[in-house]
């Protein structure tokens, strides 16, 4: 009996290693992650355009086709490959008026969509499309504000406005430019931009501030945070010198995170209220960033793969059997009033969710 017990002591630590490492593998039925993201991926190749001011391709649409794009070359589905790639290239030919101009944060970021299809097809046209929206936000326009060239002379892009959202919009237009390119330029800007952001806008608790003037820890603006922290240091070299002051951002952001995840495992509109709705949108990108990080090494498995499990399993119920998910916040300008938050919009289907979804479907789906 005692040679029985100590075996199975003996044994205990390796069972408990194997619950970690399946707990964001071995998934019941409807919840797989392939499942999921099949279904909110076909639902974007006949979806209707979601259009910036009315004239341009927002960045909502770009993220949900970046994710439709990552989702089916990740898993081999060349059909659906192929009617992503037919819908951009409607778009760069009969419908050329819809490519965003390079004069807003909110529209430069388009530029990742074409370098994202460049490093799926290696096609050069994607590349001389997609870099020049990533070499615009470092060069000034003609007609420029004192403040925007204040950014710029310190080595800034001019579109930095210090909004929480803008930090993902410029970094990761950046990033992909280095992953197009391995020009280590585009790389090392856009950790300092991420560094600026983090002293400018983390609080000691880890999480952000909507903007300087809006005290607010709103959901899907720390969603830009931990997803752009995740996606910028996966590609940033280990000698580039801000590295270890954005893991930090990260690892404390993280963890706070995993503090004030509800009980149910989303995260609130409102992180730090308890009495304000889920949302899944910001739930769906802190999930991403949590599973990246544990796949990645940068957090402990027994620690943070139960949180990012646990937040799945909340988030496939707001996805309909057509792929629309729901209780997603509406578009959301800052505003130093609390009861602005309470009261926003949510909406089903809206692109913000959609494409969130689909990161974390891939970052589930990655080896």
């Amino acid at each position: 009996m005692r040679k029985i017990l100590f075996a199975a002591f003996l044994l205990l630590p390796f069972q408990v290693l194997f619950a970690q490492k399946t707990a964001l593998t071995d998934f019941p039925e409807g919840y797989h992650p392939k499942e999921v993201g099949k279904l909110i991926a076909h639902r974007f190749v006949n979806a209707k355009h979601a259009l910036h001011a009315g004239k341009w391709i927002g960045y909502p649409e770009t993220f949900y086709w970046n994710g439709a794009l990552k989702f089916a070359a990740l898993t081999k589905d060349k059909t659906l490959t192929g009617l992503i790639k037919n819908k951009f290239d409607t778009l760069v030919s009969k419908e050329s008026a819809l490519l965003p101009i390079m004069n807003h944060v909110d529209l430069n970021m388009f530029g990742r969509l074409p370098l994202e299809f460049y490093k799926v097809t290696k096609d050069k046209k994607y590349l001389e499309l997609g870099l020049p929206y990533a070499d615009t936000q470092w060069i000034l326009p003609e007609k420029y504000s004192p403040k925007q060239k204040e950014w710029a002379d310190k080595g800034f892009s001019w579109q930095t406005r210090l909004w929480i959202d803008d930090m993902y919009m410029i970094t990761i237009v950046q990033t992909e430019a280095y992953k197009a390119t391995g020009d280590r330029k585009y790389i090392d800007r856009a950790a300092k931009e991420m560094v600026l952001y983090l002293d400018e806008l983390q609080r000691p608790n880890g999480l952000f501030y909507h903007a300087p003037d809006a005290p607010f820890y709103w959901g899907r603006g720390n969603g830009w945070m931990a997803a752009g922290m995740a996606d910028l240091l996966r590609e940033l070299p280990k000698d580039n010198k801000d590295r270890l002051r954005i893991m930090e951002g990260y690892k404390t952001m993280m963890e706070s995170l995993k503090k004030y995840q509800q009980p149910g495992g989303m995260w609130n509109q409102l992180i730090d209220d308890p009495e304000i709705w889920a949302e899944t949108s910001g739930s769906a990108m802190f999930t991403y960033a949590l599973v990246t990080g544990v796949k990645q090494g940068w957090l402990d498995t027994k620690t943070y793969a139960p949180v990012a499990r646990k937040a799945w399993m909340a988030l496939v119920p707001y996805v309909n059997e057509k792929g629309a998910v729901s209780g997603i916040c509406v578009g959301t300008n800052k505003k130093n009033d609390k009861q602005y938050y309470y009261d926003r919009p949510r909406q089903t289907g809206d692109y913000h969710g959609q494409a969130a979804y689909m990161w974390v479907v891939y970052a589930l789906l990655e080896i």
